[in-house]
């Protein structure tokens, strides 16, 4: 698939943002007044930013708001109406604790509880697609969650909890490489049982369908070296996940956080261009790309 900038600044930081909306629903860090709006502050900036992004992706950005209208059967309409739920109740609940010193932990709870929601459907969004065989797993929401989870808990400053989630999602993510790399040849999914026509011999392209490029090549095929996705991805898990913990492992210093944060964000960051870059959709297949 093809990588485009605005999905990936949208999953990447949305997750983030809500992954901290989860920790600060559940009264962690137990912050009141300026502290309190600093934390819901970047919370909101990265969820908001991020759903932003991922409508200059879209053809018609002003359609966007047709999206709330089919959450019968659209992941994507579930995951808008998660992320108003979730950015309501939370705004709510962080007034409470801004401007009153109050917590109502009801709102804190059901805010976290749909935040967790949004990240669920959006990584839904890639998992249910059968087309792209490498993303039809359980393990891509748990990839989606861990990885919102432990960002969450790194700006957070919940040290501990940070270091356990960033290890568990750095190894679901290392499952995730290695499971997914088997799944299109797992799948069966080939010319011949998409023609029907394996029973009488083998099936290949006469030639290519055209000369020149189309949208379904520029969008839902693209290729990257098998060396240079392994070097992306070593990089990606040293900053993702061994960094940060090394970092958190020595004294506490506003600097260290601040690289800790910065490393794992980056590694995320390679992580989710390498989840579009490597998918690879059953449509590569008759253009002989897979």
């Amino acid at each position: 698939m093809h990588p485009a900038p605005s999905v990936i600044f949208f999953s990447v930081f949305s997750g983030l943002g809500f992954g901290l909306l989860v920790w600060l629903g559940l009264g962690i860090p137990a912050v009141t007044g300026w502290s309190a709006f600093a934390f819901f502050a970047i919370a909101y900036l990265l969820a908001v930013g991020g759903l932003i992004s991922s409508t200059f992706h879209l053809g018609h950005p002003e359609r966007a708001l047709k999206a709330f209208t089919q959450w019968r059967s659209s992941w994507l309409s579930r995951e808008a109406w998660c992320a108003v739920a979730a950015l309501v109740l939370t705004g709510f609940y962080g007034l409470g604790l801004v401007f009153l010193d109050t917590r109502w932990t009801i709102l804190g709870l059901l805010g976290a509880l749909f935040s967790i929601g949004t990240v669920f459907t959006t990584s839904m969004i890639y998992g249910q697609l059968k087309t792209v065989p490498r993303w039809n797993m359980p393990l891509t929401p748990a990839n989606f969650l861990s990885l919102s989870l432990a960002g969450g808990a790194l700006l957070a400053g919940q040290v501990s909890e940070a270091m356990v989630l960033i290890l568990i999602a750095g190894i679901i993510q290392a499952v995730t490489w290695l499971l997914g790399d088997k799944r299109l040849a797992a799948s069966g999914t080939d010319m011949a049982s998409a023609t029907r026509l394996g029973d009488i011999g083998t099936v290949r392209a006469f030639e290519p369908p055209h000369t020149g490029t189309n949208y379904l090549l520029r969008e839902f095929v693209h290729v990257i070296g098998r060396k240079h996705s392994a070097k992306l991805r070593l990089i990606s898990i040293g900053l993702m996940a061994v960094l940060p913990v090394v970092l958190l492992l020595l004294p506490f210093h506003h600097i260290i956080a601040v690289v800790a944060v910065l490393a794992h964000v980056a590694g995320v960051l390679i992580a989710r261009w390498l989840f579009f870059a490597e998918a690879e959709h059953v449509v590569g297949l008759y253009y002989g790309k897979r």
